[in-house]
């Protein structure tokens, strides 16, 4: 039961991030797009940017500073390599994105988190 109730609040927790973005001027493309290696909650586009998102939602704002790892990022930017060509045109910036959720807070969105190989 415990595994069901962390899977509902993660899609909870992906539209609040997919409709905070949505205000701010992106498109969604797509939701959950799986990857050899890995998944991605969340494919937005602004302009010429896409972004590879991973949403992450937590109790407490100090259990958000431990959510996210390079290992987890680095799934998140595997599975973005090999999806790209499906959601971006030449010319496009890439990028992966963190977005945190705490409740009682507004999203906080991380811009551009991946710099590794």
């Amino acid at each position: 039961m415990k595994r069901q109730a962390a899977e509902a609040r993660g899609r909870r927790a992906e539209t609040l991030c997919a409709w905070w973005l949505r205000l701010k001027g992106w498109r969604i493309l797509a939701r959950r797009v799986r990857a050899h290696g890995g998944e991605v909650d969340l494919i937005a586009r602004r302009g010429r940017i896409v972004a590879f998102v991973e949403v992450k939602a937590r109790a407490t704002l100090a259990d958000l500073d431990m959510a996210i790892d390079a290992p987890r990022l680095s799934r998140v930017a595997s599975a973005a390599r090999m999806l790209a060509s499906r959601y971006t045109r030449p010319g496009d910036d890439i990028r992966i994105d963190v977005m945190l959720l705490a409740p009682g807070h507004l999203p906080r969105h991380l811009v551009n988190v991946w710099h590794g190989g």
